[in-house]
């Protein structure tokens, strides 16, 4: 279709564009406690229903499946041949946020500010306007092009599950809640239990406990370990050495006239990309290898640990199982999650594997150096990647379509550690909305979408509708 057509559309309705997201953006849709015909709670069931309500007043044929998810039809009775998959529901809020309140939205120097500007809300919305486009321009198409609106994709993407239960996979997919170009591969994982049983044991000093981590998907910032029969100035010693070797701060504290407890502060990252931060339980566990403590159990289960996930080993290397490949890149490695008693050890780790990965190099690897270390490893299934390939005519249109609106030549798609809303779809790709260099601080404070970036996802979507979805 011609560019200029499409982009003199866009630009005309700029404003009410922003304006459809603002009235999205204003409710407040983390999810809450499930009701009658409301199962992820008010808020995202009132962001979903205002979503229709708005494509409805465009003419749109809108269907609620019943409170999980929302569809926008541009020819309702024709075949299911392209899904663009959304969603109205946002991750909490905390405080901190300085330029507006998170459902407050504005727009300031370029940027539209509040939660889910950037995920989902402004996309979907962007998606919704590409259809507009192409119907008040009466572009003729001769396959449909369905939107679809979920409301769970923050807490486990039930709503999708309860979808495709109901309703074929479209032909072709794309979600925009990632990154430009387009990102085709998404790296397969497992998420791993180590663990140890042991005799507690009576010599002083000894770990009464070590325990953090919250989330999984989550590089811990912080890690708590108590101790009995050490002394305040020796562990701060001990502590000393320790934070010069990790970078991470410890702080000492003495419970009682026998115990002290430990605190590390480290930096929280995500856990597909566990370089970016400080891991709080990786140091923890440097600290505690370092210290001069009687032989027991406990402690060799302590150290083996150290030593198959060392602190900054976010690739593997101590397990056995570092790996690459030239499509999906490396895999990645992080311990988020840790609970030591007396008689028991509890660790998890969460891996993000490329293509190559499998049960022999991967998880049987990981399992044997486990027990060289008398732990355990649980024997669970290994999340397989996702991957649409490079060369498809689908991913092809999509990259010539960003092309054309961007200027750029050559467009590669991405490999990423994280999953997307399409990782189970046979044929779904991560398409937008987000350009590359652009860091618009999705899930924390001050999340934006910029303005321009949206506007232009307005036109690459449109024109990509009409190369998968046109008369021929």
């Amino acid at each position: 279709m011609d560019k200029e057509i499409i982009s003199q559309w866009a630009e005309a309705h700029r404003e009410e564009f922003l304006e459809d997201i603002k009235k999205l953006v204003r409710i407040p849709s983390d999810r809450g406690e499930p009701q009658e015909g409301v199962p992820f709670g008010p808020g995202p069931d009132a962001a979903l229903k205002k979503a229709l309500e708005i494509a409805g007043g465009y003419g749109f044929k809108t269907t609620n499946y019943d409170g999980y998810v929302g569809t926008v039809d541009f020819l309702p009775n024709n075949d299911h041949h392209l899904d663009i998959l959304s969603h109205m529901d946002c991750v909490p809020v905390a405080e901190g946020w300085t330029v507006t309140g998170p459902f407050d939205p504005i727009v300031k120097d370029g940027k539209i500010y509040g939660r889910g500007t950037s995920d989902d809300k402004g996309p979907g919305v962007a998606a919704l306007y590409a259809l507009r486009c192409l119907k008040e321009l009466n572009v003729p198409l001769k396959h449909n092009v369905r939107l679809i609106w979920g409301t769970d994709e923050e807490c486990g993407s039930g709503d999708i599950a309860y979808y495709y239960d109901r309703e074929p996979e479209a032909k072709y997919t794309f979600s925009p809640d990632a990154d430009y170009p387009l990102i085709n591969i998404e790296k397969g994982g497992l998420i791993g239990t180590i663990f140890g049983e042991f005799q507690a044991d009576s010599q002083l000093p000894r770990i009464k406990e070590i325990d953090a981590g919250l989330k999984i998907n989550v590089v811990p910032d912080k890690c708590h370990m108590e101790i009995e029969g050490m002394r305040k100035t020796v562990a701060e010693i001990y502590c000393a050495g320790a934070k010069e070797a990790t970078g991470v701060s410890f702080t000492v504290t003495e419970l009682d006239k026998n115990t002290i407890a430990i605190d590390a502060q480290g930096e929280g990252a995500h856990a597909a990309s566990p370089q970016g931060g400080n891991n709080a339980i990786t140091a923890m566990l440097h600290l505690a290898a370092s210290m001069h403590l009687p032989e027991s159990p406990q402690v060799k289960a302590i150290r083996g640990l150290h030593e198959l996930i060392p602190h900054g080993d976010y690739l593997g290397q101590g397990l056995g199982v570092k790996m690459e490949d030239e499509m999906s890149g490396e895999l990645t490695l992080s311990l988020d999650i840790i609970h030591v008693t007396p008689t028991s050890l509890e660790a998890q780790f969460d891996s993000r594997c490329p293509i190559c990965a499998n049960d022999q190099n991967m998880k049987y690897t990981a399992m044997r150096a486990c027990a060289s270390k008398g732990l355990a490893l649980k024997d669970i299934p290994m999340k397989p990647p996702h991957h649409v390939p490079e060369d498809s005519p689908f991913v092809q249109t999509l990259l010539k379509s960003y092309e054309k609106f961007t200027g750029v030549k050559d467009a590669k798609p991405l490999a990423i550690g994280g999953g997307t809303y399409c990782h189970n779809m046979k044929n779904g790709v991560a398409f937008g909305c987000t350009m590359p260099g652009t860091d618009n601080r999705m899930h924390g404070n001050d999340e934006f979408a910029v303005v321009d970036e949206l506007v232009a996802s307005v036109k690459i979507f449109a024109d990509a509708i009409v190369s998968l979805c046109g008369e021929e």
